[in-house]
Order: structure tokens, then C-alpha cells, then sequence
């Protein structure tokens, strides 16, 4: 099923969102579709639970092509619940990032660079992953919405933020 995504202003998403502690659930099986819906339908490149206005430590992302990000490399799906975040360097990365609760705005934000992140599958079985580019941002971005995190919060320069429609063809992705 097709969920309503929250949009920016909504005090739900600036909530901490709570561990998962039962797996292999119907009723988080059905969350998963959900999410898998949504996030399908509005060509998203990841969803937090929160999002939809649940409050629980839920992402997906991955997929291949994304018209939302056409020169984005391919990312894993990936269902990341609980997830851990650990930088391996301080070299952060500065790109274009938009969001499904933002929708029509674009924002120049810094990531780290190289991350190892874990967490549990949807089974409730422990994995970790090490990556860096495209696939470390996105995972960052979404995790930041389990803690109440909104891409625009971390914006530096607001000379590079604005609506995709508005922005110059030097301040576009």
C-alpha cells in the first residue's frame, strides 16, 4: 500500500524514532511493503519509517536507475533496521540531496566520505557493510530521519539550496 510521506514541518519527523525488538513479524512485513510501495511510486532512492509516520529504526534504499538522481551509481536494496553508522575517516563529501518530505528542493550538504554501517535484516540477522560515495550519503540520509534529521538541518551555504526549478545551472546537480 501507498503511504503518505510527512513533509517538512510535520513534528513527527523530528521525533528520535524507537529500536525494533520483535523480527520476522507479519506486521513488520507489512511495514516493509509499504515502504517498498512508497518509495517505488515516488521514484525515492531510500525511506525511513518515520517518513510515513512510523516510529520505528527502519530503512530501505537501493535500486538501479533513479530518474530523482540519473548519474547516481547503483545502491543495494537494502532493508537496514537498528542501523549503526561509524565514519572511517573525517574526509567528508559535499553533493546534491533532495528528499520525499522536502519534495521540490535541493540542498548542497556534507556527508562523510567512507562509512561502515550494520544493523539487522528483516529476518533480525546482524550484517555490516563498508562503502563510501553515493552509497555512504544515502544511507546517511535516511538514517538522519531515525533521529529527527531533515537534509536541510545540515546545509552550510544556503546560496546552494532552493527549488530545483530556481536554481542556476551553476548551483544544480
Amino acid at each position: 500500500m501507498i503511504r503518505e510521506v510527512l513533509r517538512m514541518g510535520d513534528p513527527r519527523l523530528l521525533r528520535v524514532a524507537q529500536p525494533v525488538t520483535t523480527f520476522g513479524t507479519s506486521q513488520l512485513a507489512a511495514l516493509l511493503q509499504d515502504m517498498r510501495d512508497t518509495m517505488a511510486q515516488l521514484d525515492g532512492a531510500g525511506l525511513a519509517a518515520p517518513q510515513i509516520g512510523i516510529d520505528l529504526r527502519v530503512v530501505i534504499f537501493g535500486g538501479a536507475l533513479n530518474p530523482r538522481y540519473p548519474d547516481a551509481p547503483a545502491v543495494p536494496d537494502t532493508v537496514l533496521i537498528n542501523p549503526q553508522l561509524v565514519p572511517l575517516s573525517e574526509e567528508e563529501t559535499s553533493g546534491w540531496e533532495g528528499c520525499l518530505s522536502v519534495p521540490g528542493l535541493r540542498g548542497w550538504v556534507p556527508r562523510w566520505e567512507h562509512l561502515r554501517y550494520g544493523g539487522m535484516d528483516e529476518s533480525g540477522r546482524h550484517f555490516e557493510r563498508t562503502v563510501d560515495g553515493f552509497h555512504a550519503r544515502v544511507v546517511q540520509h535516511e538514517c538522519d530521519h531515525l533521529d529527527g534529521v531533515l537534509y536541510p538541518m545540515r546545509v552550510r551555504d544556503f546560496r546552494r539550496f532552493g527549488f530545483v526549478e530556481e536554481l542556476t545551472d551553476d548551483q544544480t546537480p
